[in-house]
């Protein structure tokens, strides 16, 4: 669904759902949440993060992105908080389970994409540790900021790979167990939470071409970084879910 960008101010003023997110990235949280507002058909107001901006600072209560602030509502920075609000705004159509034990499984399969120590954690972590060694991932004026944001000591480098090849093999596993039972999606047979975190992961791997995901070059080269370990874990399966998804659920181009 078409969404608007606005100033802070503006937002501030506004009421509904606005939310801030990291402008000029294919965030993993930050696409993900405008995936899970598009297949619901929520409107809402987009406010690109301004790190300088003390209002923002105050209104969202951080200098990150996503948040989602809803009327006068507290903010909403987590994954599953975001996905809960977008399942009481538009209960249809459900993106999580009705049954328990399936929710279960959403929300597990969810963290490992998008928790603390998950896929995009993880890769992040990696991209860290390879600019810190002068090996590509992000840029030295970039990576400093994430490592302490995200915890990183090169203990925690060194064994990134192996954490995200485990979460790559994972999810590809649960794909093709999905695919022999008959069904293209993670959970059941219709379109959960869970792909669309997985489809948005994607981009830290294999971002989408130019034309569907417009970035700076030295972004697109730091999402572009590919370390042996994780490619030989990276099957094909991931990817093409990635581009049934956009092709049915999500929309292109990107607004970044």
């Amino acid at each position: 669904m078409p969404f608007e960008y606005a100033s802070v101010e503006d937002a501030i003023e506004r009421s509904g759902l606005r939310m801030v997110v990291v402008g000029g990235v294919p965030s993993l949280w930050g696409e993900a949440a405008k995936g899970i507002l598009h297949i619901k058909r929520i409107a809402w107001t987009a406010v690109r993060l301004s790190y300088d901006s003390e209002p923002l600072k105050q209104w969202a209560g951080q200098r990150s992105g996503p948040v989602a602030i809803y009327h006068d509502e507290r903010p909403r920075s987590g994954w599953a908080e975001i996905l809960l609000l977008a399942e009481r705004l538009a209960p249809k159509p459900a993106l999580l389970p009705a049954d328990a034990a399936e929710r279960a499984l959403m929300f597990g399969l969810a963290h490992e994409i998008c928790g603390e120590g998950g896929l995009g954690w993880t890769r992040r972590l990696q991209m860290v540790h390879a600019g810190l060694q002068g090996h590509g991932g992000f840029a030295p004026r970039v990576a400093p900021y994430l490592a302490k944001k995200y915890g990183y000591s090169p203990e925690v480098g060194v064994g990134a790979s192996e954490r995200v090849a485990q979460l790559l093999r994972m999810l590809a596993a649960r794909l093709q167990a999905q695919h022999a039972a008959g069904s293209s999606y993670y959970i059941g047979t219709r379109v959960g939470a869970v792909d669309v975190y997985s489809a948005t992961a994607m981009a830290m791997f294999r971002p989408l071409p130019h034309e569907q995901c417009a970035m700076e070059a030295a972004t697109r080269q730091a999402f572009e970084f590919r370390e042996p370990v994780s490619e030989a874990a990276l099957d094909p399966i991931l990817l093409a879910h990635r581009d049934r998804m956009y092709a049915a659920h999500l929309e292109l181009p990107l607004s970044l």
